[in-house]
């Protein structure tokens, strides 16, 4: 599950980079990134049920994206938009452990 949300936060940079410079290499990595994010995904659902396993990627690529564009491309931060983060990461752990 981890693999599979780290590659979906590095397939929405390079989405990002893609925006910003035009550059046609970013197009492979989106495919590529996304492609590994599927992949380890589906691997994960061999174990964890499909709603919880799809709830904590969506979760991990959601965070990760927001902590990315803080951190990367100067996006803005606030508390609140941090605790929302920090829901979407504490909810993802209890589906897990419910699960």
């Amino acid at each position: 599950m981890v693999l599979a949300g780290c590659m979906e936060i590095a397939g929405v940079f390079a989405m990002k980079k893609f925006v910003i410079t035009k550059q046609k290499i970013f197009l492979l990595a989106i495919m590529f990134q996304f492609m590994l994010s599927f992949g380890f995904l589906s691997l994960a659902m061999r174990d964890i049920p499909m709603g919880t396993a799809y709830a904590i990627w969506t979760g991990i690529g959601a965070g990760g994206g927001v902590a990315i564009g803080i951190l990367f491309f100067k996006e803005s931060k606030s508390l609140i938009k941090l605790f929302f983060i920090f829901l979407i990461i504490i909810s993802s752990i209890g589906l897990k452990l419910l699960s």
